[in-house]
């Protein structure tokens, strides 16, 4: 048991390490801006255009109200949440396969790339992760209360992850003794966690409804006309990873020899969340780092089968470890030291009380109030009523333009391509600029700027 205990604070001082020092990925900008916003009394869906469940921004916010408004608190936090769910997918794995299974099911996951590079950071993975592996660990114990509760409370945190929550229910129903009683615990139970969103909806029925439905179902794809194409090419490239295809390999050779039903339970939950990944248009391979703990139970008891259980653990780590030390070795060369570099250089050149339309990582680390619209910048794009654009906080890119070349805003920083700065003429609006990595900041508008903050800046 020290064994297993020393190579979880392993992991976990892995995931640690990794997440103040080079944790990064571009959306996480987006949903550390909201927890701010939540922070400083603002509400998703009715002040600003919020397509996520909102549990994880209310989780963060939770935090940066404690600490600090910082990514290094975030990231803490998130390293210590993964942590939790290794904790208990390897609990579970010891009290009813033993130590050597246990082993090899931190190692499946706590060394696994997409656990490692996306769990510590400011998006939904790691807390719904963690939800996750406690729904399991409730189901496989017949608590339908603690079931219904932390499987809707991962959907709350992410509805990448909702598919989990009938599979949970058809788990709890053909296990329960007392079936209408056990429906109605789960039932009841799962309605906790969507108080904060029946609350919201309250305020703008419709709103809650765009950001949580109508975008997923009908926005997700703006802009993107070879999302189709992108999302095969993603799954092709899947089949092209070693450490990948041995988790695969494993897990099949674990669902189909050991006939087991927690087993069973954790076969059909990877297989429910990876088809709801896959036909999450575009989708993402970070996305499929929530189906990892499920994967990894069968294939961590498949391990046990093996002989000579000590040489497949070492080689098993080795296996994984290489992989994975190339996966964070080639990351993006964008990290949060180099956008706090950007974000120093806008306060430089930007009065605090000058509007600035700015990323959503720039907006969270200056702590400027974002223009109307830009909170989510992916918003910017989506092609609504001009009437319903209001009521959503939606300005398009093009307005937005227009309202730089007006004058309204003393800085534009961004990271888009030469193509989106080209098509918004920054460089003729603006006497000055200055690149840093592949970013840009510009300033000094031609135009004058107004004597006061512009008419849709958000209050």
């Amino acid at each position: 048991m020290l064994r297993l205990a020393a190579l979880i604070a392993c992991l976990f001082a892995l995931l640690l390490v990794y997440s103040q020092t080079a944790a990064f990925t571009w959306d996480e900008g987006f949903h550390m801006l909201v927890a701010q916003l939540i922070m400083r009394g603002k509400r998703p869906y009715l002040d600003f255009c919020f397509p996520q469940s909102p549990l994880n921004a209310y989780w963060n916010a939770f935090w940066m109200r404690l600490f600090g408004d910082t990514w290094r608190v975030v990231h803490a936090v998130a390293a210590i949440v993964a942590t939790g769910a290794l904790v208990l997918v390897t609990r579970f794995l010891h009290a009813r396969f033993g130590a050597v299974t246990a082993a090899a099911g931190a190692l499946l996951l706590g060394l696994n790339a997409l656990f490692v590079k996306y769990t510590p950071n400011g998006a939904a993975y790691a807390l719904c992760t963690l939800f996750l592996a406690a729904a399991y660990c409730a189901a496989i114990s017949d608590r339908a209360a603690l079931t219904g509760f932390f499987a809707s409370a991962a959907a709350a945190s992410t509805l990448l992850c909702a598919a989990a929550v009938p599979v949970f229910l058809f788990w709890i129903l053909r296990h329960a003794r007392r079936r209408v009683a056990k429906l109605l615990v789960f039932v009841g139970a799962a309605l906790i966690p969507l108080v904060p969103i029946v609350r919201l909806a309250l305020g703008s029925p419709r709103a809650v409804m765009f950001n949580l439905f109508e975008f997923q179902l009908y926005y997700r794809r703006a802009n993107w006309e070879d999302a189709t194409p992108h999302d095969i090419s993603l799954l092709l490239e899947f089949f092209q990873s070693p450490a990948a295809l041995i988790l695969v390999a494993l897990f099949a050779v674990g669902a189909y020899r050991v006939r087991r039903p927690e087993i069973k339970l954790s076969a059909w939950l990877a297989v429910a969340l990876i088809a709801e990944l896959s036909t999450a248009h575009p989708t993402f391979r970070w996305y499929f780092t929530i189906a990892i703990p499920f994967l990894a139970i069968p294939a961590a008891a498949a391990i046990a089968q093996f002989p000579r259980p000590a040489w497949t653990l070492a080689i098993l780590a080795v296996t994984l470890a290489g992989p994975l030390a190339y996966a964070l070795k080639t990351q993006d060369t964008r990290s949060w030291p180099l956008m706090e570099g950007i974000a120093r250089k806008v306060d430089e050149l930007t009065p605090r009380d000058a509007p600035a339309w700015l990323d959503e990582h720039v907006y969270f680390l200056t702590r400027r109030v974002p223009v109307e619209g830009t909170v989510f910048s992916y918003g910017e794009v989506v092609q609504v009523r001009p009437d319903r654009a209001r009521q959503l906080h939606i300005v398009y890119v093009d307005d937005l333009g227009s309202q730089a070349a007006a004058g309204a805003y003393a800085t534009v920083e961004t990271c888009e391509e030469q193509e989106q700065i080209d098509a918004l003429e920054l460089p003729k609006i603006f006497r000055r600029s200055i690149p840093i990595n592949w970013c840009r900041i510009f300033w000094d508008p031609l135009a004058s700027l107004p004597q006061s903050p512009h008419p849709q800046a958000a209050h």
